[in-house]
């Protein structure tokens, strides 16, 4: 199986991905890295199935309206909130297959009244959301949350999974990534060791919080499954000046075949060091070399509303050449995916002028 825990540092949410036989499932999406997630999936060959989230969000908008728009993916959520757009409808017991595994369904209101936690059919792995973080747990004051109803879903749905089973939350603002059933019921402040219900509502009930300040606009647009109003995708991150491929990395490729039918309308930047400039491989006709270790220092020579393509040997070098020039203001910039070894591989024209 094939398992990764990404993260969002805006909202510090985790988004959780798992695979097997090709097939895939996507927990608590984030709107702004779909892009992220869509390029990660490609990268490992997975189709997405479903996205699943854990509740509605008040500190961040899902992206699942996103993915399926991009994907086709099916819109999981508890049938209890009643969201605009929701394609599967989850309640306590059901199963979500991706591959030969699959994840359990849990209901575990008390944060929200939707609230869901998703187990592995192996009971190793179980993704809580709000509902237990790392040494603690969701606030209780809104959205219909009741600690009464959260300390027994905790204690009876998650603290009950087996003690080596390992627990993965929504959000954790310490850098924590993971902890387990019994870490939590040894350690964990609010609902671990000796505390009771009553302890647990008094400390609740008592916490003062501010709301979250995304809240009057998570909440409602997670409600429509993370669909702007209007129905428009905004602030989509698809360049339109070239067919590109966004790496995980976050890095946008161009293709060869693409480079050499658009190339005119490119400066081509090859960031190796002179030697390299005119040896075998040669270069890209109308290419101009500015090794990467001199490139911040010479971006005055590079027109800034012409678009960048960078390029080195495989490609690895003119990677980081790109992020540079981004973090530099450049706004169209790509990398060439492959570099000049797929070029010369796809047979392509090159020049082996002097520098």
């Amino acid at each position: 199986m094939i398992f990764r825990q990404l993260f969002d540092p805006v909202s510090s949410t985790y988004t959780y991905l798992l695979g097997d036989s090709g097939e895939a499932v996507l927990i608590d999406p984030v709107y702004e890295q779909v892009p992220r997630d869509q390029a990660l999936l490609r990268e490992l060959g997975l189709w997405l199935l479903t996205t699943l989230d854990t509740h509605v969000h008040a500190d961040h908008v899902t992206g699942a309206w996103r993915m399926r728009l991009r994907c086709g993916s099916e819109i999981a959520l508890a049938a209890v909130v009643e969201a605009t757009g929701v394609t599967r409808p989850l309640g306590h017991g059901d199963r979500i297959d991706f591959g030969t595994r699959h994840l359990s369904v849990r209901a575990t209101p008390g944060h929200t009244n939707g609230c869901l936690t998703y187990v592995l059919d192996d009971q190793s792995m179980a993704f809580t959301g709000d509902s237990l973080l790392i040494r603690g747990c969701g606030r209780t004051d809104f959205q219909q949350g009741s600690p009464q109803q959260l300390f027994a879903s905790v204690r009876e749905q998650i603290l009950s999974l087996p003690d080596d089973c390992l627990l993965y939350p929504a959000h954790d603002y310490r850098g924590i990534t993971v902890t387990s059933v019994t870490e939590e019921r040894r350690f964990n402040p609010r609902l671990g060791g000796g505390v009771d219900v009553g302890d647990f509502a008094g400390y609740m009930n008592n916490l003062n919080l501010p709301h979250p300040k995304q809240m009057a606009v998570a909440v409602p647009a997670n409600m429509r499954c993370g669909q702007p109003e209007g129905s428009a995708e905004v602030a989509t991150e698809t360049p339109d000046w070239a067919p590109l491929t966004l790496r995980f990395s976050g890095v946008w490729e161009i293709e060869p075949m693409a480079l050499l039918e658009r190339g005119a309308a490119f400066q081509i930047v090859d960031v190796r060091e002179a030697p390299e400039f005119i040896d075998r491989l040669g270069h890209l006709p109308g290419a101009k070399l500015v090794p990467l270790s001199q490139l911040t220092g010479r971006l005055e020579e590079l027109d800034r509303e012409r678009p960048v393509v960078a390029v080195c040997r495989s490609g690895v070098r003119s990677a980081q050449a790109s992020v540079l020039l981004t973090k530099a203001g450049f706004g169209k910039v790509a990398n060439l995916a492959g570099g000049m070894l797929r070029w010369r591989t796809e047979g392509l024209p090159v020049a082996s002028d002097s520098v």
